[in-house]
């Protein structure tokens, strides 16, 4: 690829290099190979289930290892509205917005109507039906009232919603009392993510976005201080332009934009880096839209502390069989140590030596909850060979899967469990020196999207996921915790779930 000047300065500014930018261009020719699935992991079979729920509590709780809660959050809110945009989009009027809703396409959105009232935002939508149409509610059906909802709800002169980032957008009412998810992660942290009555909180946001939520802090710390009895440390990064991929056309060429070499951002799996720069032992990561109600905020807490209690259990075993190589390698204890990668991870790799072993055993830990899979997009837990050759638990996206494979299809449809982005991570070694978690990833395990720009079809190219492919060379084991803990919000309407309302 020849690169012209003006290519040569955009690269630069992004602290890309030449060969990075040719390694991607490769990537688009080569592909990426399917994750070759073995078997599902299974209760009993790579998914722990918690016995000892309260033991495991009591073993973190009487930690006293730095901890902190990082919270993916740079999202906007555009795909939350989107369907809702395409109704109001080929709504002329009242009519043909009903007509619409009788359609299979915006039957979901039919279906919550007589419900609107429970979105927590809801107070504020009727403000401005009558300071924006001068109409009176009640002399409003039911549709009516919906058609003009959704127009406050959307329009720039209006909430503007779907423009805002998805942790500012109110969630859930306590009593007139709104709250963003932003704000609810803070009362999380304070119930499981505190020590000492003090809670620390990294979230990656877009650059556009950073003031808004600096602000929001800004107004409402002294009430959240006053609330939890927890006063917060808050620190906030974002996906580096380092990690941004160039876009290649259907014959793998870079594409231009106005004569500029276009670039995308990089997917969560650039996150890696961010996560690569925070200062704690034990790092809990949760998606900023995966937050319930604070009805339920007392029993997913639990399954929190449970989950680092079975990360520094296993953390402890595994330092004690390091201390024990290290301090005196016989026989008896190399067997030992092999005994346990066995009946951990599966790994029937012969190694050569008490080094081989200890460099098997010394990596970054990764605890991460699975819920019952009930349907849900999205990833699951499987055992796979991984890069190294190593028999490991990797939670695999349905585009990292090959569906045409019959006999990978049979192994899909006997997965029982889902991933839900409940990760608990231990980044130290056992002389408590972080890692250096960039050294964990498997570069080959990334994503090949197809979108378009300027209305022509191109190939993106997304980092390997945060916990997947960027994760792949950790010790990871799996543990089921209740449905109930897994509330995201991809469209709107999930927020009448029973899960984001008070209960009655």
């Amino acid at each position: 690829m020849q690169l012209e000047e003006n290519d040569l300065k955009v690269i630069k500014s992004k602290g890309i290099e030449a060969t990075q930018l040719q390694k991607q261009i490769e990537t688009f020719k080569q592909g990426i190979p399917h994750v070759d699935l073995v078997r599902p992991a299974t209760i009993g079979d790579g998914i722990i289930e918690l016995s000892s729920l309260e033991k495991m509590i009591e073993l973190y709780e009487n930690n006293s290892s730095k901890v902190l809660k990082f919270t993916p959050a740079s999202g906007a809110a555009t795909r939350m509205f989107k369907l809702l945009h395409q109704l109001m989009s080929l709504s002329k009027d009242v009519d043909s917005f009903k007509k619409l809703l009788n359609s299979n396409k915006f039957s979901n959105i039919q279906k919550a109507i007589p419900n609107l009232s429970d979105l927590a935002f809801y107070s504020l939508v009727e403000e401005k039906i009558e300071q924006q149409f001068k109409l009176q509610l009640n002399q409003l059906d039911a549709y009516e009232k919906a058609y003009y909802a959704f127009q406050v709800m959307l329009d720039k002169n209006g909430l503007d919603l779907s423009n805002l980032p998805k942790g500012l957008i109110y969630f859930h009412n306590y009593d007139g009392d709104l709250k963003t998810p932003f704000e609810e992660h803070f009362f999380e942290a304070a119930a499981y993510a505190s020590k000492d009555k003090k809670a620390s909180l990294h979230f990656t946001v877009s650059p556009k976005h950073q003031g808004k939520f600096e602000q929001k802090f800004k107004q409402v710390s002294s009430d959240l201080e006053k609330q939890t009895g927890v006063s917060f440390e808050v620190s906030y990064s974002y996906q580096k332009e380092s990690t941004d991929t160039i876009a290649v056309d259907e014959n793998n060429q870079p594409v231009k934009v106005n004569n500029q070499l276009y670039f995308r951002p990089g997917g969560h799996g650039a996150l890696i880096q961010n996560l690569n720069q925070i200062d704690a032992s034990i790092i809990f990561i949760k998606n900023i839209d995966n937050i319930t109600h604070r009805d339920g905020l007392a029993s997913n807490a639990k399954f929190k502390k449970a989950l680092a209690g079975v990360l520094l259990e296993k953390q402890k075993e595994i330092f004690n069989l390091i201390t024990k190589l290290r301090q005196s390698p016989s026989q008896s204890i190399i067997e030992e140590a092999k005994s346990f990668i066995q009946s951990e991870f599966n790994d029937m790799n012969t190694y050569a030596d008490a080094n081989a072993i200890i460099d098997r055993l010394n990596r970054p830990i990764r605890v991460c909850g699975m819920v019952e899979n009930t349907g849900a997009p999205g990833g699951g837990p499987f055992w796979v060979v991984n890069g190294k050759g190593e028999m490991s638990l990797q939670i695999v996206e349905k585009a990292q899967m090959n569906t045409e494979d019959q006999n990978q299809l049979k192994v899909i449809e006997k997965s029982t469990h889902f991933n839900p982005v409940d990760l608990v991570c231990g980044v130290e070694d056992v002389d408590g020196n972080k890692f250096d978690l960039l050294k964990f990833v498997n570069h080959k395990r990334g994503f090949i999207t197809h979108k378009s720009v300027q209305g022509k079809p191109i190939k993106a190219l997304e980092l390997p996921g945060l916990w997947n492919g960027a994760m792949e060379y950790w010790n990871t084991f799996f543990v089921e915790v209740p449905l109930s803990t897994f509330c995201p919000v991809k469209s709107v309407f999930d927020l009448l779930k029973p899960m984001h309302l008070a209960d009655d």
